[in-house]
Order: C-alpha cells, then sequence, then structure tokens
C-alpha cells in the first residue's frame, strides 16, 4: 500500500543506495530519456515513489458512487495534519525540490505520468532527504477524479502542462471544465488552482473554459452554478521561485532563454 513505510524512511535518506540495493524496489524503468545518466533511478519505494501498481482497483459500484474509491492521500506522508498541496505534472521535480525544502511546513504530492520522470523525480527527492514530499506514477486528471476526496488540498499547480497542439488531440489538454469542476472539489475552501503555461493558443483555448466556472464567465455555455465556483486573480510567484521567475521548473527556464512570453492566473475556490 501507498502509506508511509515509517521503517524505512530513515535508511533511505541516510545515504544513496547501490543499484544493488535499489533493485529489490524499483520497476525496470526505461531510460529512454537518459535521465539516469547511467545510474539505476531508485524512486524510493514505500517512503517517496507511490507506483500505481498500489493503488487499489476501481470497484464496480464507483460508477453508481463516485466515492467508492477514494482514498485519502494524507495518509501517505510522515505528518498527515500538515496542509497538503499537489503538483499536476512534476517533470523532473525541481519545483516539488525547490518548494518543498522551502515549505517544509506543507506536504506536496507530484503527480506524474511519463515513468522515467516520475522515477527521476522520486530519485533526486529522496536522495535530497526531503520528507514532506512524495511522488505518484499515475494519470493526474484520473486521480483526482476518482480518488481524491473533498477539500483535502490547499493548492493545485499546475505548470506548463502539454498543450496537446494538434486539433485532434484538444480533447487530451487538462484545462476544461470536468477538471475545473474536480479541482474545485478538492481543494478546501480558499484554495487555489494555480495555472501556468508559455503556449499562447492553449491559452487562449483555456479562457471559455475558465470563464465557465468564474464570477466573471461570460461564455454562452456558462451557467450559474458553475460560474460561482472560483475567483480569478492573478498569479503570484511562490517565494519558492527565483528571482524574476514565475515558477521556477525547468520547463520555465528554458523557455525563457528562448524568449518565449509565459500566461498565468490563480483560480480560488469560493
Amino acid at each position: 500500500m501507498a502509506e508511509i513505510n515509517e521503517a524505512r524512511v530513515d535508511t533511505l535518506f541516510v545515504r544513496i543506495r547501490t543499484p544493488r540495493e535499489a533493485t529489490a524496489d524499483r520497476k525496470d524503468f526505461c531510460m529512454s530519456f537518459g535521465l539516469g545518466h547511467d545510474r539505476e533511478l531508485d524512486p524510493g519505494l514505500g517512503v517517496v515513489g507511490i507506483s500505481r501498481e498500489e493503488l487499489p482497483p476501481i470497484p464496480d459500484s464507483a460508477a453508481t458512487d463516485p466515492t467508492a474509491a477514494r482514498i485519502d492521500p494524507r495518509r501517505w506522508f510522515v505528518r498527515p495534519e500538515l496542509p497538503l498541496e499537489i503538483e499536476i505534472g512534476s517533470g523532473k521535480g525541481t519545483f516539488l525540490l525547490q518548494h518543498g525544502a522551502a515549505h517544509t511546513d506543507v506536504n506536496l504530492l507530484g503527480i506524474e505520468w511519463a515513468r522515467e520522470f516520475y522515477a527521476y523525480t522520486a530519485d533526486r527527492v529522496r536522495r535530497a532527504g526531503l520528507r514532506n514530499v512524495r511522488v505518484l506514477h499515475t494519470d493526474a486528471v484520473e486521480f483526482l477524479r476518482w480518488r481524491v476526496p473533498d477539500g483535502v488540498a490547499t493548492v493545485v499547480h499546475l505548470y506548463f502542462s502539454d498543450p496537446w497542439p494538434k486539433s485532434r488531440h484538444h480533447k487530451r489538454r487538462v484545462v476544461q471544465v470536468p477538471f475545473l469542476v474536480q479541482a474545485h472539489r478538492v481543494l478546501a475552501p480558499g484554495g487555489e488552482l494555480r495555472v501556468v503555461t508559455d503556449h499562447a493558443e492553449y491559452w487562449e483555448w483555456m479562457q471559455p473554459h475558465l470563464e465557465q466556472v468564474t464570477d466573471t464567465g461570460k461564455a454562452a455555455q456558462a451557467t450559474e452554478k458553475n460560474r460561482s465556483l472560483f475567483e480569478r486573480l492573478e498569479f503570484a510567484p511562490p517565494d519558492s521561485a527565483g528571482a524574476g521567475e514565475l515558477v521556477g521548473t525547468n520547463f520555465e527556464r528554458k523557455y525563457r532563454l528562448e524568449g518565449r512570453p509565459f500566461h498565468a492566473c490563480t483560480l480560488r475556490r469560493v
């Protein structure tokens, strides 16, 4: 199960384990991106990394009872009483590492779909000794929909999600009304969904979806029920970001060097 394995916390964080030691706890991660640089990645299962195989099956009853598969991710941390923040699409884990180190009074759950990036990020967190950060390998949108209970998170971070630029792939984009409704559900009152992208067309595409869940919504398909979900605010960089940065992710630093403009907003749950 994904609950924290307290007996292994200290031993995993004391030193970098040898490849032979790590093998017993990891799957065979394909190094298609070469992130390990010829070093085996150890996600620290039971302490940092959480594989999707550890999640219990979604029961058939979930078709009529949306709460049937819910699990409380706060229980996965050494100090479950701390506020929980969720990052969707952690990539190489730069934000998780910076934000987790700057806010040891917060639990931070990173969710990454790409298997190698998940392993790489969890390995970085383990080596950094951050006990308030965990990394989950699964589809974040489906995880929020089926797994996360109401009102458990204070912030959902969504930075530089895949823009899926081809029209036939737009249905895969994260920022759509169904996702926004789920984000509202898992956030506590006053909680925030924080969004940043470099992709101008994706940003424009987001606007009708954002309008449908905010009080300023003017989209033709907007409803009073959805409009009252969020208050739209200007984005304020977290204090873990560097000077002149919005967030401080790998993507942001790469794209800033290319001169790309960034687009951002914060949605506060009402």
